[in-house]
């Protein structure tokens, strides 16, 4: 379910776009050739980017989202059963973070987020 929601939000995001890089059923969605959410192709939830470690922690610490595994700390894991709200939060704030850190080139040449 959560691979479904994951993908009816993304893929409505100007520039994303989806890729398996790893094989065996990764969806790695990226804006601008960056990874902004990734689901694995045996553990079920999204990871995404949060605004540093300081966030990812208190998320953690909330019971909101779980640490992600083979990513930096500023990453969290949201599990199966994570609420569609925090779940849709989660994801645009990530686009959000990935897409501004951009170079002005690349930011300039993608379609306004409406």
């Amino acid at each position: 379910m959560i691979r479904a929601m994951t993908r009816s939000l993304c893929e409505t995001l100007p520039g994303a776009e989806v890729s398996d890089p790893w094989g065996g059923g990764h969806d790695a969605w990226k804006v601008g050739g960056k990874m902004f959410a990734c689901i694995g192709a045996i553990q079920t939830g999204v990871s995404v980017k949060t605004d540093g470690i300081e966030m990812a922690e208190m998320l953690i610490e909330a019971g909101v989202a779980e640490r992600a595994p083979y990513f930096h700390r500023s990453w969290v894991h949201l599990p199966e059963g994570t609420s569609d709200d925090e779940l849709r939060h989660r994801l645009l704030r990530s686009y959000d973070l990935i897409r501004s850190a951009l170079p002005k080139k690349v930011q300039t040449a993608l379609p306004p987020r409406g």
